[in-house]
């Protein structure tokens, strides 16, 4: 007999009984019933009852055992009586009586309970995080992630993909976040840099002649963290092809992405390929967001014209004043009632907002401070336009798109939220696509790159030179699913004479362009294959199967917010002999002195 188990804790069934079994496993709970002690034992794979009578010379040896010790059981398997029976785990058929006990590693007290799902709180689950992983919930969720990513490499290598391992110390790129950096000690005074993603490496594979990369890529970025986005590090499905267009990327990750999803749905309904294609522009002006849930029907629409010399002196004086004044209107199917719209005024009080301005409709008429003022004519041609009807209402916001798109977005995410307008249980992906060049800086008036500074613009060098920079648009594009931003991705600028355009546009220098960008540059000039291709993030991916909020819920061992590894202590002081051999000196902020 094996020395630790025969069986997993998992496999035994009625089929077994009489049979002679070792288990081994951490003791999930333990059950005194006077004359019997009931020992459930888990491992990865499930759960088994193990009992063992009070005359047994072992009983004192397993009653003194703690929850979460491990320890091996060997017995006889022995088939439960009809009304013992649990169907709710795949052993419940079966106990296994206990004949021989052996104490692998005795548990001290617990700091969580792991048989348990209550919320221990963040740090201690961090903290501990070896003991939040053994519950169920925790186990299923990370054996997601391996069966996600395994999923994705295999169909990315049936579509002729050929995964390579791009370096980790590297020099520092302008990915739009801050690097780690990593000092050299053979150099002193020089950093390497973190990758923030493998842009230019997958970029120089393409020119070195290979057709189709990808990796499952970690990247490090020195950033805050949110719900949806870990500190410090994080993974993506890093790919890129060359001699493509737009189109012809979109058609390569598109069955991966919905097979993924598909195989993982869980009875939940995914867009189908072709996944839509929404301008940048659009997005804005509908959803007032570059990464829209399509699962909310709603869709803003401008009504302007119909406040322009208005009864509703707040709106009409605006538009009068400047002509690059807009109103929006935000659709609330089912939220016409007083109530509704005073609490989403509050709402968006409470937000920094002067308020939100709405008409609800009952008895063929509109109602509300605005419906009065712009009178009934004005009220009947926005319900109409709108497709609006009794029991519905609509809510206004007015002033520069600019400024308050964004929070016109969070108005339709909040509308759709608290009438329920949501659709569960599907996947709803989209692609948001011809994203502007660049934008300008609203203080400084400066001209910089709004995406990838390493697009192909819309136009080539001809715009570049010809068009208003805030007017060209790239070949860059996002994979959105529910609301949640995948990727970006772009199809590259693989002309030397374009990216110092490009980039002279936006203030860099020749000079400048070939010191940082040195390596692919000079690559370029070499003969480059136009190419593109995008990174869906892992972390993501596998959050949204998971149907979890919070992206710390589906990585191994995260930090927390403070991008604090609680378990390793990281980040963590050094001596003062390993600062000096890297050429290192501390230039600390000063310690604030608390009084009293």
């Amino acid at each position: 007999m094996h020395a630790y188990r025969t069986h997993t804790c998992g496999e035994l069934r009625a089929s077994h009984a009489g049979t002679q079994a070792r288990l081994s496993g951490w003791i999930q709970r333990k059950r005194d019933h006077g004359q019997l002690l009931f020992v459930d034992l888990r491992d990865h794979f499930g759960i088994t009852q193990c009992v063992v009578d009070v005359s047994s010379p072992i009983f004192a040896e397993v009653e003194a055992a703690r929850p979460e010790s491990v320890v091996t059981i060997t017995g006889t398997v022995v088939e439960r009586s009809a009304e013992t029976v649990n169907p709710k785990v795949p052993t419940g058929a079966v106990e296994l009586r206990i004949e021989a006990f052996t104490l692998q590693s005795r548990a001290d007290l617990l700091p969580l309970q792991v048989n348990s799902e209550e919320d221990a709180g963040e740090d201690i689950r961090l903290r501990y995080r070896y003991l939040d992983l053994r519950r169920e919930k925790m186990q299923r969720k990370i054996v997601l992630r391996g069966k996600v990513i395994n999923s994705i490499r295999r169909r990315m290598i049936e579509q002729d993909f050929v995964e390579f391992q791009t370096p980790i110390l590297t020099a520092s790129s302008p990915e739009g976040a801050r690097d780690f950096l990593v000092p050299s000690r053979l150099h002193p005074g020089k950093f390497y840099a973190l990758p923030q993603a493998p842009q230019m490496f997958k970029q120089l594979v393409m020119v070195a002649g290979f057709d189709r990369y990808f990796q499952i890529a970690p990247c490090f970025r020195d950033e805050d963290s949110r719900a949806d986005r870990s500190p410090g590090e994080f993974y993506q499905l890093d790919f890129e092809m060359s001699f493509v267009t737009q189109e012809d990327v979109f058609a390569a990750i598109e069955p991966v992405l919905h097979g993924v999803f598909e195989e993982f749905a869980d009875g939940r309904k995914v867009s189908p390929a072709p996944f839509p294609r929404i301008p940048f522009d659009e997005a804005m002006r509908k959803y007032g967001s570059d990464k829209p849930d399509l699962r909310n029907p709603i869709e803003m629409e401008a009504v302007t014209e119909h406040f322009a010399g208005s009864g509703f002196k707040v709106f009409a004086g605006m538009i009068e004043k400047d002509p690059q004044v807009e109103v929006w209107a935000i659709p609330a199917p089912g939220g016409g009632s007083r109530a509704f719209c005073d609490r989403m005024n509050s709402w968006a009080q409470g937000e920094g907002q002067p308020g939100l301005g709405y008409i609800f409709f009952r008895e063929g008429e509109g109602a509300g401070p605005v419906a009065k003022n712009i009178g009934p004519e004005r009220t009947a041609a926005i319900r109409e336009q709108l497709g609006l009807k009794d029991g519905d209402a609509v809510f206004f916001v007015a002033g520069l798109p600019r400024k308050f798109a964004a929070f016109a977005g969070q108005a339709r995410t909040r509308v759709g939220q608290e009438l329920d307008l949501i659709e569960s249980g599907v996947f709803k992906f989209c692609w948001i696509v011809d994203f502007p060049m660049y934008e300008q800086d609203e203080e400084t008036g400066q001209i910089e790159f709004s995406h990838n500074p390493f697009s192909m613009p819309q136009g080539g060098l001809d715009a570049l030179e010809n068009q208003d920079p805030l007017t060209i648009k790239a070949f860059q594009y996002d994979i959105v699913c529910n609301g949640v931003e995948l990727s970006s991705g772009a199809i590259r600028n693989h002309l030397p004479e374009v990216m110092i355009k490009a980039f002279e546009i936006a203030g860099y220098g020749k000079e400048e362009v070939e010191a940082r960008f040195g390596g692919l540059f000079n690559a370029f000039r070499y003969g480059a294959p136009p190419h593109g291709g995008s990174a869906p993030g892992i972390d993501r991916i596998v959050m949204l199967l998971a149907d979890e909020p919070n992206i710390r819920e589906v990585i191994l061992f995260p930090m927390n917010q403070r991008a604090e590894d609680l378990m390793m202590a990281a980040p963590a002081e050094v001596p003062a002999e390993r600062l000096k051999e890297l050429h290192l000196k501390l230039a600390l902020p000063p310690k604030v002195v608390k009084e009293g």
